[in-house]
């Protein structure tokens, strides 16, 4: 059984998404196994846009922490 999207890390989730691309592009699948597909697929991107936002978050908090700190004046 696959991974729930959420235990993924952000390129695995990458990969596993560029796999149903191609399975679907490709058009051999059954109408059943291309929905559960998609509806797969919509789950990783939705996890992966999630982890997204989360590092963004991170960055933005360094960098105000990083923005507030008083710059050190060496004293001749």
């Amino acid at each position: 059984m696959a991974k729930k999207p959420e235990s993924l890390s952000f390129e695995q989730s990458l990969n596993e998404l560029e796999t149903i691309v191609s399975s679907l592009e490709q058009g051999e699948v059954s109408l059943d196994d291309a929905l559960k597909q998609f509806e797969r697929g919509i789950k990783l991107v939705r996890q992966s846009q999630a982890k997204l936002e989360q590092a963004q978050q991170k960055v933005s908090i360094l960098l105000d922490d990083t923005d507030t700190l008083a710059p050190l004046k060496l004293e001749d």
